[in-house]
């Protein structure tokens, strides 16, 4: 896991380090979260705009107003709308789901909570992720927030990074290991 100092070496680091900042000097940190889970949503939701986001074909003035139609739409607070604006203007638009999850690290730090970058085969469903952060809570000692991602290629089983720890359950880890026994 990346160490806020790691979070902010990064191009979608630090645009989410000015967001941050942003929200927190404005006491906006818990809106613009909501928002940028919104918008992480869209784009599970909708191809189109998980499309207008990964184009580079789409120009940054035309990304820029289908940016400002959508912010309504999804309830989006002022700054997280503007800092839409901004991304779309600069040709940005393609870091927007680094920097959201460089944001959820940075509030969840902010918060006091550690973060556990969670890979599975296969989306977990609510009793898992839940039963998953209990067990974090206990091993950390303190409350956790998940970064699920999904990665098909590790065939199966967890994948947890919690702080400088790893734990790599992932069958494709697993067949690895078996092969190189089998070598000698």
């Amino acid at each position: 896991m990346e160490t806020s100092g790691g979070i902010r070496a990064s191009l979608a680091g630090r645009y989410a380090t000015a967001l941050f900042d942003l929200a927190r000097d404005q006491r906006q940190i818990e809106s613009v979260g909501k928002g940028l889970d919104a918008l992480s949503q869209a784009l599970l939701d909708s191809r189109d705009f998980a499309e207008l986001v990964s184009s580079p074909i789409v120009s940054r003035e035309a990304a820029a107003k289908a940016f400002a139609a959508l912010a309504p739409q999804l309830n989006l607070d002022a700054i997280t709308a503007n800092f839409l604006g901004v991304l779309a203007r600069n040709g940005r638009k393609g870091e927007l789901r680094k920097i959201i999850r460089a944001f959820g690290r940075l509030a969840a730090e902010h918060r006091g909570e550690a973060t556990a970058e969670v890979v599975t085969s296969r989306p977990l469903n609510d009793d898992q992720l839940a039963a998953l952060k209990q067990q974090l809570r206990t091993r950390a000692g303190r409350d956790v927030t998940i970064d699920a991602t999904v990665d098909p290629d590790i065939l199966g089983g967890i994948v947890v990074k919690l702080g400088s720890q790893q734990i790599d359950a992932s069958i494709r880890t697993k067949l690895n290991r078996l092969a190189s026994a089998m070598k000698g």
